[in-house]
């Protein structure tokens, strides 16, 4: 039985191997315009790349014999990028805004945090309301409960609860997602 040394490399993610990094002795060939020319030995298959002046990619590692593709890889580099890039610009980031209040918060004050609540729902961003109980508030978590209800109620027309009033420690919260507009 021989052992033979075999040779580590690493391959970077969404890299593949390409030309002299192609290991294997036989590989089945697919052509650049798909059509597959069958088992060919590496360096036929690395001849015939090179009469196209293209390059040979290994592109099913795994695969009985594994599968190389003839192809420029400059430009499949570029063009995968490229619609990475497209992706990351059609994400949209949302944050998360908290609006604090108490179990015994007043009528202007709670209109002034509604307003501040509905301002970043618009915005397109999530809301946490979340009521903090100090000393024996924490008796009335009924209180609480009857506030965070309070506000769910008047912004539920540009929100939908996401998470109901939850008990967390010592506070209380409720999460708002804005209502999708493509609906």
């Amino acid at each position: 039985m021989r052992f033979y040394k075999t040779r580590r490399w690493m391959i970077i993610s969404k890299d593949m191997n390409v030309n002299e990094k192609i290991r294997a002795r036989e590989v089945r060939l697919i052509d650049s315009n798909g059509d597959q020319l069958g088992v060919k030995s590496r360096q036929e298959a690395l001849d015939i790349a090179a009469t196209r002046n293209l390059d040979l990619v290994l592109v099913a590692p795994n695969a009985k014999p594994p599968v190389c593709r003839i192809m420029d890889y400059g430009k499949y580099r570029f063009e995968q990028q490229k619609k990475e890039k497209e992706a990351r610009k059609k994400q949209k980031t949302i944050n998360v805004k908290e609006v604090r209040l108490s179990p015994g918060i007043e009528e202007h004050d709670f209109n002034t945090k509604l307003r501040n609540a509905r301002k970043f729902l618009d915005k397109g961003d999530k809301v946490k309301v979340s009521i903090r109980f100090r000393g024996r508030a924490i008796t009335h978590k009924d209180l609480g409960r009857k506030v965070l209800e309070q506000m769910a109620d008047a912004c539920k027309d540009v929100s939908t609860v996401e998470q109901k009033p939850k008990m967390e420690g010592r506070s209380m919260f409720l999460m708002l997602a804005p209502v999708n507009e493509k609906n």
